[in-house]
């Protein structure tokens, strides 16, 4: 289990380094830099910025070092070390790997892109985990009574709502439930920034909202899974010895259903916790994910690239985490060394 687990740990590397690297290139490759903002700076201060920040040296390597060695007959100019170290990429690539982010463009310096999410991504994880409290609390339930009451108006009715939470974007259902609780109860469900601070009433209503999608999603699968193993000879097998009906849907057929339900709960858990873009900007709540769009808008480059960079990492995380779960649910599987 040690083994398999930091063996999993160690793949968790190179997809970062990926992604960060992709996202690198991505974001200047984008028109206009940090600096094109609404009222334009002089150039002297975008010289001095660039300084800085390091932006006044190559992306990559020098296009004039590049050059020379062509024409002094150097077989391969991109090995050309010296330059190669004093890059952009090679700068902040090394930054990465030294768990340091850069600073924040909009910012000037003066907050550095982990001190950002160390303030932002709390709120965040907040919304996200009552959104997988409320889906699984409410899906699993669904999805078991559905499958016990096939063919009935129970299990036409949890299959209606259902669809209609997979088929509503998160968006939609938030704005109707912002509608209805402004207008029809008179309640405003726009909180002061100072009711987002601790774990309050604040992260319910967006929590609610964020997991419905998922709530659906697990409520179909338990119930696909369930009526699976619900056929099976060991669930016969068990009724016919006299078993109590209990213990057949707790032990036989619940714990046999989950591994296909654990499969998406890993990445949709992730998804949760930072998937909340959308839900921040619609209650105005100061996470990670309005920050992330703030900081699209402000060009913010740094902001964007280590904000998918620690979103890649917590996701591949929950797809360890996954993997891991699967013994302990399972006896039957077993991890190799």
């Amino acid at each position: 289990m040690a083994a398999f687990f930091f063996r999993r740990v160690f793949w968790i590397i190179p997809v970062v380094v990926t992604v960060a690297a992709v996202t690198f290139f991505l974001m200047y490759r984008a028109p206009g830099g940090p600096w094109d903002l609404d009222k334009p700076l002089p150039r002297s201060t975008v010289r001095q910025l660039n300084a800085k920040f390091g932006l006044d040296k190559p992306l990559w390597v020098n296009p004039d070092a590049v050059g020379d060695a062509r024409d002094e007959g150097v077989a391969n100019p991109l090995t050309l070390g010296r330059e190669f170290f004093d890059s952009q990429f090679f700068n902040y690539m090394f930054g990465v790997f030294q768990f340091d982010l850069g600073p924040s463009y909009a910012s000037k310096g003066a907050d550095s892109v982990q001190s950002v999410i160390a303030d932002k991504f709390p709120t965040s994880a907040k919304i996200g985990l009552v959104g997988i409290i409320f889906a699984i609390v409410t899906g699993l339930p669904l999805g078991i009574i559905a499958a016990l009451r096939q063919n009935t108006w129970v299990d036409y009715v949890c299959l209606f709502f259902s669809t209609i939470g997979v088929s509503v974007p998160t968006f939609v259902s938030g704005l109707l439930l912002l509608i209805f609780m402004s207008q029809v109860l008179d309640v405003s469900p726009i909180r002061r920034p100072d009711e987002w601070n601790g774990l309050g009433p604040a992260y319910i209503l967006p929590g609610i909202v964020l997991g419905l999608g998922t709530t659906a999603y697990i409520a179909r699968l338990t119930r696909a899974s369930m009526l699976e193993i619900k056929r099976q000879d060991f669930v016969r097998t068990a009724r016919a010895k006299g078993l109590a009906n209990t213990p057949v849907i707790t032990r036989h057929m619940l714990r046999n259903a989950l591994i296909p339900i654990i499969t998406i709960l890993g990445p949709a858990a992730a998804d949760l916790v930072t998937g909340s873009i959308i839900i921040e900007t619609i209650f105005g709540a100061p996470g990670l994910g309005r920050e992330f769009v703030d900081s699209i808008g402000n060009r913010d480059y740094s902001m964007i690239m280590g904000t998918a960079i620690f979103y890649a990492a917590i996701i591949a995380f929950a797809n360890v985490t996954v993997d891991l779960s699967y013994g302990l649910i399972d006896p039957r599987i077993r991890l190799r060394r």
